[in-house]
């Protein structure tokens, strides 16, 4: 899925994209998948468009996105950046194929003690991450990052459990406007709430110097059965890991 990619159906200049939703209706397969675009609004300050995904005639996603372009105005961060240490002290992560097959295109150094299945204290993950192709990070490859980690509650249980995503928005930030960032990314995912089948993840992604890249939010479904741990300590099957994450 390359809905970050689009430029608005007319635009004159590249517009940057400021915000990008995602309802997943379906599983989407490998191969080919048909982008349909509509343009219910654009303005001179801001433009959005309208998304459908189909496979096979059938639909698996609808979006949107907006664009528009910068101009001056007050700056502010007041998100803290993390303590960590470089990705060059840092391990590479253990068997990440058993996680995600997407995984092969990525180099994952966890920053922190937590590992994926772990079984620690707290629902989060952070990691320095690179694509092994050495693409710029742009926004169709900020927004991947986003996803990019196993889910939060991961980083609590010790088996893994399907956790499809039903819904994803990204926020992207201005660090992006004078062009893509290089190299590594810094990314921290962590589960904010989880409950009656449902897990609300939270991620970030900044860049090798700490500028704030996006901010990311999804809706999860939790899948559970006998035998897997959950945050609350009950019981429930062991299922094997963790979905492709969307726009792959």
């Amino acid at each position: 899925m390359r809905m970050i990619a689009m430029r608005e159906p007319g635009s004159r200049g590249a517009r940057p994209v400021r915000a990008l939703t995602a309802h997943f209706l379906a599983p989407a397969v490998a191969g080919s998948l048909h982008l349909s675009v509509a343009v219910p609004s654009a303005r001179r300050r801001a433009s959005t468009c309208a998304v459908t995904g189909r496979q096979d005639g059938a639909r698996v996603l609808v979006g949107s996105a907006v664009f528009g372009p910068g101009r001056p105005g007050p700056a502010y961060d007041g998100r803290p950046s993390l303590a960590v240490p470089g990705p060059q002290d840092c391990g590479l992560l253990d068997s990440p194929l058993e996680l995600s097959p997407f995984a092969q295109n990525l180099e994952i150094r966890p920053a922190t003690d937590a590992q994926p299945l772990g079984g620690g204290e707290k629902a989060e993950l952070v990691a320095w991450v690179r694509f092994v192709d050495g693409r710029a990070l742009d926004a169709e490859a900020v927004a991947i990052l986003t996803d990019v980690l196993p889910p939060g509650l991961y980083a609590r249980w010790r088996t893994a459990c399907p956790i499809p995503t039903a819904e994803l928005t990204v926020h992207f930030t201005d660090a992006l406007d004078a062009g893509p960032a290089e190299g590594w990314a810094l990314v921290r995912i962590r589960t904010e709430q989880a409950g009656n089948g449902w897990a609300l993840d939270e991620s970030e992604v900044r860049s090798a110097e700490g500028r704030l890249l996006a901010l990311a939010r999804q809706a999860r479904v939790v899948q559970d059965a006998p035998g897997h741990q959950n945050p609350s300590g009950h019981q429930h099957q062991t299922l094997p890991g963790h979905q492709t994450p969307p726009g792959h």
